[in-house]
């Protein structure tokens, strides 16, 4: 009798600790789209990531970069004062989008130019993506917004 409740706990054990690799499993297989890891300019420069690998990159947009009304492809640089980084996006730009201000791209890079999918711009004139402020802190080019005592 003692031996078939040390089956049974054994069982149900064995049972649970499947179903939760399992269930950890199909958390991870859904969630890999949906992880992308953020760099900075200097950063991808001095490892490019794989072609194929989606991540997000952000600094500020470079002065004299930006050049629209090749057709649908907007090209500019984005740079983090360390390295800069060539970008080009087919697609509306945000509103506040512009040279010299904070920006965060979604997309791929190619080992010479990443390939937004997504950008995003500040919102208002003291926001700035935490991971760009970050960036720029570490490169030593980061200037606090006018009134940001």
């Amino acid at each position: 009798m003692k031996s078939l409740k040390k089956k049974r706990r054994i069982q149900v054990i064995v049972v649970a600790a499947v179903a939760l690799i399992m269930a950890t499993s199909l958390i991870g297989y859904a969630m890999r789209d949906g992880i992308n890891l953020f760099r900075a300019p200097s950063a991808v420069l001095a490892e490019p990531p794989g072609p194929a690998e989606v991540f997000r990159i952000g600094g500020l947009v470079e002065e004299g970069s930006l050049r629209r009304g090749q057709g649908e492809v907007v090209r500019f640089s984005v740079t983090d004062g360390g390295g800069s980084v060539p970008v080009e996006y087919a697609g509306v730009l945000p509103d506040l989008f512009e040279e010299g201000q904070g920006m965060v791209g979604l997309g791929t890079y190619d080992g010479r130019v990443f390939t937004a999918t997504e950008i995003l711009a500040k919102h208002d004139e003291s926001y700035m993506p935490r991971e760009v402020t970050d960036a720029l802190k570490d490169q030593g080019v980061y200037q606090p917004p006018a009134g940001d005592g």
